[in-house]
C-alpha cells in the first residue's frame, strides 16, 4: 500500500482535525464500525483505528446526531488550534446543500 502515497491512521487524523476531544474517543468510535471511507472510488465500512487515510479521501461519520461527510484535504502533523484543524478537511454536506439551493 505504500505506493499509494503518504497515509495517516484514521484515529490520529480525527484527533488532529478536532473531530474528537481525545484520540481514545476517536479510536472507540472507529472501532464501532459506524464510519465509511471512500478512497479511489471505493466506499467501505471501517472498524479498525489503524486504517490509513489520505488527502482526497471522503469520510462519512456520525456527528452530533447527524451523518456528515468530510473530504480530507491534508493529514496534519499535530493537534493544533481550531483554525489549523479546519484546514485539514472540508464538509461535503455544505457543498451539496449550496448546490440544491441554486
Amino acid at each position: 500500500m505504500s505506493e499509494m502515497g503518504e497515509g495517516l491512521r484514521i484515529d490520529i487524523w480525527l484527533w488532529h482535525a478536532r473531530q474528537f476531544k481525545t484520540r481514545s474517543l476517536a479510536t472507540t468510535t472507529v472501532s464501532k464500525g459506524r464510519m465509511r471511507l471512500t478512497s479511489a472510488g471505493t466506499t467501505r465500512r471501517i472498524d479498525k483505528p489503524a486504517t490509513l487515510v489520505r488527502a482526497g479521501d471522503i469520510l462519512t461519520l456520525p456527528r452530533n446526531g447527524r451523518i456528515v461527510q468530510l473530504e480530507i484535504l491534508a493529514l496534519g502533523t499535530r493537534r493544533g488550534p481550531a483554525a489549523e484543524a479546519q484546514q485539514l478537511y472540508r464538509s461535503v454536506d455544505d457543498e451539496q446543500t449550496e448546490e440544491s439551493h441554486v
